[in-house]
């Protein structure tokens, strides 16, 4: 082989290892600006309503934490955080260099039932979402009502057709209009019966719940602070026949 051959060898072997060189030195660089640049100061939590932004972010940095931005953000989008009560899932976004924001989108409860100590949470079509031994405050619960069993991401069982639609006309309207209703139940009668702090709501078989529920939320604010009764069995949104009276 001659001297300028030799040359051209040596020649492409020190450019090689001048490109390989320079590409670790680049990814060298880029490392440690990743690991020393991008350290998480802030936490911003939006969306959440049944939990605290303080457990919000305890579930953000428990398992596998990574004090880092860019690499928790795509931790998340690889292996998002689950297995949360009451959260669907957790969406976290890079917004700078050291802040993250963390979206939480929880499960739209429509009420529960009690079931052997638990509370079963469903949604609007009857669906159990959650079944938990925690009770969410803002979600009516109801009562009357027994089960032989129960099964997650499943209809509630409920045998008797009527009243299933009915359990979910009232939640859907409960929600519709914003009513903060603490229980719901059914009584040996066969009849409604809601509670709002010491105020108890009769609304008859529910055959006009519609009706009644309209105008709860203003009759009920005019009722603030009272105790007792609230009949809405022949209430009339036209002529407004609802009758208080008050415990002695």
């Amino acid at each position: 082989m001659s001297d300028r051959q030799d040359n051209v060898i040596q020649f492409k072997r020190r450019r090689t290892g001048v490109v390989v060189g320079g590409i670790a030195g680049v990814l060298v660089v880029g490392l440690i600006l990743l690991f020393t640049c991008f350290k998480i100061d802030t936490i911003e939590v939006t969306g959440n309503k049944h939990y605290s932004k303080d457990q919000i972010k305890d579930y953000v940095l428990s398992e596998g934490y990574i004090n880092n931005t860019v690499l928790l953000m795509l931790k998340n989008k690889i292996r998002p955080i689950e297995d949360i009560p009451f959260v669907a899932k957790l969406d976290v976004e890079y917004v700078s260099a050291h802040k993250i924001t963390v979206t939480v989108y929880e499960k739209a409860l429509a009420g529960c039932v009690e079931y052997m100590n638990e509370y079963v949470y469903f949604d609007q079509d009857g669906y159990v979402l959650e079944i938990s031994p925690t009770r969410i405050e803002d979600t009516p619960c109801i009562t009357g009502m027994s089960f032989e069993s129960m099964e997650l991401h499943e209809k509630l069982p409920i045998k008797d057709k009527d009243r299933f639609k009915l359990i979910l006309k009232m939640t859907q309207l409960i929600n519709k209009y914003k009513l903060s209703i603490d229980s719901i139940q059914f009584t040996s009668e066969d009849e409604i019966v809601m509670r709002y702090q010491a105020i108890r709501i009769e609304l008859g078989d529910g055959s006009n719940i519609e009706q009644q529920l309209i105008d709860l939320g203003e009759i009920l604010a005019g009722l603030e602070g009272k105790e007792g009764t609230l009949d809405l069995k022949d209430f009339d949104t036209a002529v407004g026949t609802a009758s208080f009276k008050a415990t002695k």
